[in-house]
């Protein structure tokens, strides 16, 4: 009996050592990958972390909730990411230094909302994110111009929110200035997709014609041989107003069609010509 109680005891101490080595391994906390430096060189811009109360108030700018998909081009060190997972919402972050994306990951993890905050090493210009409600980012102007097409064509009513720098001649619906929390980089610029409504478009009301120039257009509406000039027009993603010979139009765009009300209760629909 001596030989198979030394074998078994032998098994148990084995097993002991073994349990005992993995939960030490466990126990030992995530190496952070890396420390990044304020100003080192990215592909198209230079690292600076965007002030905490800045991210804040970006976000609630967007109006972000949990329902929403947000994304963050160029997202650094994950913190606009991570903060919008925080208030629940789905979270992405794409960020071209592979160092910093798993410096973003590690502090993700850290803050408990790995499993709603993602990143991925990829090129800004080069990744589909058309399917996001709210894009933030912290580029320049001369980027964010390059990036104007494609958020154009992105769903009307998506919200975009930068840090310090507009988008050139699209004007923002919304400036913010953060005065407390925030010595640098404390401006914030929203905008919304608007619909787009440039042409012609065929109503019970007559002809209307429309030119825009991102959430704002002008036009005229023919009926017969009157023509009356649109004033006041302007989208809030596919929600459009206007002016017409004193009457005001309000209705939602849906693609290929306009239905909405006047002022005083009518119903008017267009269609594309």
């Amino acid at each position: 009996m001596t030989v198979p109680s030394f074998v078994s005891r032998t098994a148990i101490m084995s097993c002991v050592s073994a349990v005992v080595a993995l939960n030490v391994a466990f126990a030992q906390p995530a190496q952070k990958p890396f420390e990044p430096t304020v100003g080192q060189d990215g592909k198209d811009v230079i690292w600076v972390p965007t002030p905490q109360a800045l991210v804040d108030k970006m976000l609630d700018m967007a109006k972000v909730t949990a329902a929403d998909s947000v994304v963050d081009l160029g997202s650094g060190d994950g913190r606009t990411v991570i903060t919008a997972a925080k208030r629940g919402a789905t979270a992405r972050g794409i960020e071209f230094n592979p160092k910093m994306v798993e410096l973003s990951k590690y502090n993700a993890e850290q803050a408990g909302v790995a499993g709603k905050a993602t990143f991925e090493n990829a090129d800004i210009f080069k990744t589909d994110f058309s399917k996001a409600d709210v894009v933030t980012m912290f580029l320049l102007t001369s980027l964010n111009a390059k990036l104007r097409p494609t958020i154009l064509d992105m769903k009307p009513g998506t919200r975009v929110v930068s840090n310090t720098f507009d988008m050139g001649d699209w004007k923002a619906d919304e400036e913010a200035v953060v005065t407390e929390g925030c010595t640098s980089y404390c401006k914030a610029y929203f905008w919304i997709v608007p619909a787009k409504v440039d042409g012609v478009w065929n109503t019970d009301k007559g002809e209307l014609t429309l030119k825009q120039t991102y959430q704002n257009f002008t036009g005229t509406l023919k009926n017969g041989n009157v023509i009356t000039p649109i004033t006041n027009g302007k989208l809030k993603g596919n929600e459009i107003t206007f002016t017409a010979g004193g009457a005001e139009f309000t209705g939602k765009v849906n693609g290929s069609t306009i239905e909405g009300t006047t002022k005083s209760g009518d119903k008017w629909q267009a269609k594309r010509a």
